[in-house]
C-alpha cells in the first residue's frame, strides 16, 4: 500500500497555532515546540479527519488505542530532557507521533508495540515518512532487555506500578517517564536512577492513558 503524504501551508499554520497554544498550557522546552510544529500529525489521520489533528485532542486509531493529545506528547518529552544522540526506549508505539517527536528531538528510538494490527501499520507509515526507528512488536512491559541500557525510557500507557525489569533497563544517570495509577486516571511519574541501586521518584500531574498491558502491568 503506498502513502500519501501532503503538507502544505493550512496544515504547517495549524501546527504553529498548536505551538503556541501549548505554551499557553505551560510547555516551555524550546526543542520540544520546535519538535511539535515540525511534525505533520494530520499524516496519522484518515484524511477525513484531517480537521481534528491539530486540536489538542487524542484521537481513536483502533484497536482501542488513541493517537495522544499533543498536550500529554509535549509534557511527557519535556520530561525525558532529550540530548542528541539519546537512546531512548518507547513503551507503546501507537500511531507513531510521540515516536516522531522524539526523533525530531535527536533520539536514537526503540520503541515497541503489542498490538499487531497497529505496529504493522505503523512500521510502514514512519519510514514513509522520513523517519526510521527501530520498531519491535511484542510486549512493551518488559521492555527490551537485549538492547539495554537506555538513556531515556518513555511508557505511553498508565501503568498500576513502576515495572522494575523496565528500571534495570535504564544507564545510571537516565531518566523513565510513566504515567502510574488505576485503570482510569494515573500520575505521571519521574524516576532518575541515581546509582546502581539509588531511584528517585517524583509524581507530578494527573493524566489518563489507555492500560499499559503485559507481563508487568494490567
Amino acid at each position: 500500500m503506498a502513502y500519501k503524504f501532503v503538507d502544505n501551508y493550512r496544515e504547517q499554520g495549524a501546527r504553529r497555532k498548536l505551538v503556541a497554544h501549548l505554551e499557553t498550557r505551560g510547555i516551555t522546552d524550546r526543542r520540544v515546540l520546535r519538535a511539535i510544529g515540525k511534525v505533520p500529525r494530520h499524516f496519522f489521520f484518515d484524511e477525513t479527519f484531517w480537521n481534528q489533528a491539530y486540536k489538542d485532542i487524542a484521537f481513536p486509531i483502533g484497536a482501542g488505542q488513541t493517537i495522544s493529545q499533543p498536550y500529554t506528547v509535549a509534557y511527557q518529552s519535556q520530561l525525558l530532557h532529550i540530548s542528541k544522540g539519546d537512546k531512548v526506549l518507547e513503551i507503546g508505539t501507537g500511531s507513531g507521533y510521540q515516536t516522531c517527536v522524539l526523533m525530531e528531538l535527536g533520539a536514537n528510538v526503540y520503541t515497541i508495540e503489542r498490538q499487531e494490527s497497529i505496529y504493522q501499520h505503523t512500521i510502514k507509515v514512519l519510514p514513509g515518512m522520513g523517519y526510521h526507528a527501530h520498531f519491535f512488536y511484542g510486549d512493551g512491559s518488559k521492555g527490551i532487555a537485549a538492547h539495554a541500557p537506555y538513556d531515556k525510557i518513555l511508557v505511553t500507557a498508565g501503568a498500576p506500578f513502576v515495572p522494575e525489569i523496565l528500571l534495570k533497563q535504564l544507564k545510571v544517570g537516565g531518566i523513565l517517564v510513566i504515567p502510574v495509577g488505576d485503570e482510569k486516571t494515573q500520575k505521571m511519574v519521574t524516576v532518575i536512577r541515581a546509582s546502581e541501586t539509588e531511584f528517585e521518584r517524583i509524581e507530578l500531574d494527573t493524566f489518563r492513558f489507555v492500560p499499559l498491558v503485559g507481563d508487568q502491568a494490567w
